[in-house]
């Protein structure tokens, strides 16, 4: 058996890998990049042929695989592996991974090191971090390292607790304006992507304008030079649909319909001609040694059954 995808698609991309330079080329001509989460190498192989430029190993993984309440407690390790096999999944696709909660924040030098971990054993091309204006030191650090940072402002996940839940970023003019200062520290520092989340479409306008770098958005408008949504959502896989990532299939559905289909299957026999046989000298064989074992076992004083 093989998930390996048909290669007659239309509307596959070339096999040429798709690099930071390749969007950095969109970004200058105005055509916009697409951006998925992905979590495993065989969704990775179809996501590839449909010729979606970027792939996010995201910390969403801790929910949508884990069962996870939030993003918080997805594991470093588990991350670093789910990464590795999106990017063997999709090789010329451009893969970024997802650092999670406290695996940047405590020390730096931990950080740095961690992160490097997504480029060597996670086989990465770029790295996301959840950060305001106040890590722009260890931004520089990581960027410095060679590690190509994505720096994630705007409203971030991983402090969602901080705020009883999660929450829009930049509503307000002077929030708006803290936002604009963290994109263009991030900028500063080095970072060679921003992405933005949960802002309103005129914050995240300006912060494109003021950009020099791409700007992937999720649920902050139509400026962004790329979008990000999580594949659950799109799919129409999740119990809640977040406004900006209405699904365009209903997955879930899909499934529920060919579980039915493989339990009345099964109970009705019905499985389809079976693909394992034996030719006649071989089932002849067989037979002959089933009835000496059967005649064995009828000896008197035996205590098989």
């Amino acid at each position: 058996m093989t998930n390996q995808p048909a290669q007659t698609s239309e509307t596959s991309r070339s096999t040429a890998p798709c690099t930071l330079r390749t969007l950095q080329r969109m970004v200058r001509s105005g055509e916009k990049f697409a951006c998925l989460t992905c979590y495993d190498a065989t969704t990775a192989r179809w996501l590839q042929e449909a010729g979606i430029h970027m792939m996010l190993v995201g910390d969403t993984a801790g929910e949508v695989i884990l069962g996870f309440p939030s993003t918080i407690h997805t594991p470093l390790d588990f991350l670093i592996a789910l990464t590795a096999g999106v990017k063997r999944g999709a090789p010329t696709t451009l893969v970024m991974a997802d650092m999670p909660f406290l695996s940047y924040q405590a020390d730096d030098a931990q950080a740095i090191r961690n992160a490097g971990r997504f480029l060597t054993e996670g086989l990465a091309d770029l790295v996301k971090v959840e950060v305001d204006r106040s890590f722009a030191p260890l931004v520089a650090k990581m960027c410095r390292a060679g590690i190509p940072i994505v720096a994630h402002i705007g409203s971030r996940p991983q402090h969602a607790k901080l705020h009883g839940g999660y929450y829009a970023a930049g509503k307000s003019a002077s929030s708006a304006m803290d936002l604009l200062d963290d994109a263009q520290a991030m900028i500063a520092a080095g970072a060679t992507m921003l992405l933005v989340e949960a802002a309103p479409a005129e914050v995240t306008e300006q912060i494109v304008r003021e950009s020099t770098v791409p700007v992937i958005g999720c649920g902050a408008g139509n400026a962004c030079h790329g979008q990000v949504v999580v594949l659950h959502d799109l799919l129409g896989m999740s119990a809640w649909q977040p406004a900006f990532a209405l699904p365009t299939v209903q997955i879930g559905r899909q499934i529920i319909d060919a579980a039915h289909g493989w339990i009345e299957r099964v109970a009705a026999s019905n499985l389809g001609e079976h693909p394992y046989v034996m030719n006649d000298n071989e089932r002849a064989a067989f037979q002959v040694a089933v009835d000496a074992r059967a005649a064995g076992n009828k000896r008197p004083g035996s205590n098989r059954l």
